[in-house]
């Protein structure tokens, strides 16, 4: 007997278990378990963590947009704010030339003025030394010309003529 039953059981035991239909409402069984301890686990555990890592991330993202946002608002205006300096700093710089140009303009107009009235007193002083210089010239030439008068007369003719109508008729000549 022995033998049979080791003979029945080496029967029964050859081949695979998950295919042996004897034991299939035992592996169902085990099945079912199984899939509801791992949905148990899947859905109180593991699915609320990945949930709200999930939220997390969804808040980060959302937090972010609106930093970047605001971000951006601010560029714009800072970009606003640095446009408007850059304008004033231009216009004011606008306003400092005008400013030093006056300024530079009204030094040169005193210093033309100094300068015309210098230039104005030493013509006035040429003018009086031409004057002074033409008339020693003419003085000069009047009585060089009563000296060469008298000298020719005299060597022309042995008659003697006085030295005031010898004078007056060098001035008439002179004059034209």
């Amino acid at each position: 007997m022995a033998v049979d039953e080791t003979k029945e059981v080496v029967e029964k035991s050859v081949g695979m278990p998950q295919i042996d239909f004897d034991t299939f409402p035992n592996q169902i069984f085990w099945l079912i378990i199984t899939l509801a301890v791992i949905y148990l686990v899947l859905s109180r555990v593991a699915l609320p963590r990945i949930a709200s890592v999930l939220a997390e991330r969804q808040g980060t993202i959302t937090k972010d947009i609106a930093r970047a946002e605001e971000l951006k608002q601010a560029a714009v205006e800072a970009e606003a704010a640095y446009n408007k300096a850059l304008a004033d700093a231009r216009s004011e710089a606008q306003e400092i030339i005008l400013a030093a140009k006056a300024e530079i303009q009204k030094e040169l107009d005193g210093a033309i003025a100094v300068a015309d009235a210098e230039i104005s007193a030493k013509a006035a002083e040429s003018e009086k030394a031409i004057t002074a210089i033409r008339d020693s010239a003419m003085a000069s030439v009047t009585e060089v010309a009563n000296d060469i008068a008298k000298d020719i007369v005299s060597a022309v003719s042995t008659a003697k003529i006085d030295a005031k109508s010898l004078k007056t008729a060098v001035s008439n000549r002179l004059k034209g």
